[in-house]
């Protein structure tokens, strides 16, 4: 008997597209266009139809493996030709890819008739990044109360639709403000324990409970759960084994490379955030320079996060067209320093430990230029580093909490769920 989630109707995202997709449109919830091919031409034209960027996967996948954004046909037919073993019956999955859009995800607890969800998890790293490697703060924090109640709703009328008993796990985007539905996993998720600490419940138990009701005769608690008030933030961030692997550029993608995750728990969500980061031993410095160099999409929105960490007290050096949109931002000239070529270069300043903090957006596959030394001189020589504009806003809002209130609430978790109320 599995007893962290079963279901009579088994249904993997990956494994049968069409079946899901009819339970979702009889539903009414919607999903990202979709398709699936077995050689370079059918992908090129699903692609096309579907309009680019694409998100392809294997139909057989674990933690994103194979998992690639592609932006063009030519990508896409070097990506079929590198694949392996796709047959008739192990397509290529072929989605749209979200743009732009806050991805987050839902666990629930189902008696195969009601189902009950705790709480929505936030990601604040944007669709693209595999749930395991996303930072995520629970309860969410961004997300529009009209998004959270339909998160729920379809939560539940998937699980009940599905008759899962037990636990189950959603996985959801939100485009523009419509939720779009990406992967229903009938079974527990490595959430469960995260989820289960912030709101107080134990998620296992009451799943098990369930299960187990045929020889028990104990009644379902489902119907009687009602939501719950959680007035603390907690943050999960991803644990990495990249300074083992030093010529391995750390950058994040569909493919999962996290090895273990941590949790922060606070009042405010810029000290949960400070405190995750320094429990997965990426500690965040509080003064000092902070290198900015970020791709041509980002640079709209590095601006805002570069005041915050200049009235936040640190110095800022960047590079080109970064450096340019952050002067003229009113940023004063002596806080911030451009980068030009020669000596003393980045790798100078960073052997030197003249930079304290590296937020870089990678510049993509697209670029004639490679900055993926950066980050792994940043692991080198052991400089925390971010990799996305929304980490570093919330690391930025992190610091200045510390900086301002000089320091760290401790509490036990009994403390912590004292202040929950239904």
């Amino acid at each position: 008997m599995n007893i962290l989630g079963t279901s009579p109707e088994v249904i993997d995202l990956a494994e049968d597209r069409d079946r899901f997709r009819m339970i979702m449109d009889k539903l009414g919830i919607p999903m990202p266009e979709s398709g699936m091919a077995t050689d370079v031409d059918e992908a090129v034209i699903i692609a096309n139809q579907i309009g680019y960027p694409v998100m392809v996967r294997p139909s057989y996948v674990l933690g994103g493996r194979g998992m690639e954004v592609v932006y063009d046909d030519d990508a896409m037919a070097d990506y079929m030709k590198a694949a392996v073993g796709v047959t008739p019956d192990r397509p290529i999955l072929i989605d749209r890819f979200l743009n732009h859009a806050m991805e987050c995800e839902a666990d629930a607890i189902s008696d195969g008739t009601h189902a009950y969800v705790p709480a929505v998890m936030e990601h604040i790293e944007l669709a693209g990044i595999h749930s395991g490697d996303s930072a995520c703060i629970i309860p969410s924090k961004h997300i529009p109360e009209d998004n959270l109640e339909t998160i729920k709703e379809y939560t539940r009328k998937i699980a009940e639709e599905m008759h899962v008993v037990g636990l189950m796990n959603m996985q959801y985007a939100i485009e523009k403000g419509k939720v779009f539905v990406l992967e229903a996993n009938p079974r527990a998720s490595r959430t469960v324990p995260l989820v289960s600490k912030v709101c107080g419940i134990r998620m296992v138990p009451i799943a098990t409970d369930i299960i187990t009701s045929s020889i028990t005769g104990r009644k379902s608690p489902i119907p009687e759960m009602g939501e719950r008030k959680i007035p603390y933030f907690g943050v999960k961030e991803a644990v990495f084994p990249f300074n083992m692997f030093q010529e391995v550029d750390p950058v994040l993608g569909p493919e999962m490379r996290s090895t273990g995750e941590v949790l922060g728990l606070a009042k405010s969500s810029g000290e949960a955030f400070y405190k995750a980061y320094e429990a997965a031993k990426a500690e965040l410095p509080l003064s000092g320079t902070v290198l900015m160099s970020v791709n041509t999409k980002d640079k709209p929105e590095i601006v805002d996060v570069a005041r915050d960490f200049h009235e936040a007290g640190f110095r800022i050096v960047a590079t080109g067209k970064t450096h340019e949109l952050i002067t003229k931002a009113g940023i004063p000239a002596e806080y911030v320093k451009k980068l030009y070529e020669g000596r003393p270069n980045i790798l100078d300043l960073m052997t030197n430990g003249k930079i304290q903090l590296i937020v870089n957006s990678p510049v993509g596959k697209d670029s004639s230029h490679d900055d993926s030394y950066l980050r792994k001189a940043a692991v080198k020589y052991n400089i925390t580093y971010i990799t996305t504009v929304a980490a570093a806003r919330a690391a930025v809002e992190g610091i200045r909490y510390i900086k301002e209130h000089d320091s760290k609430e401790v509490c036990s978790l009994q403390e912590w769920h004292k202040g929950i109320t239904s």
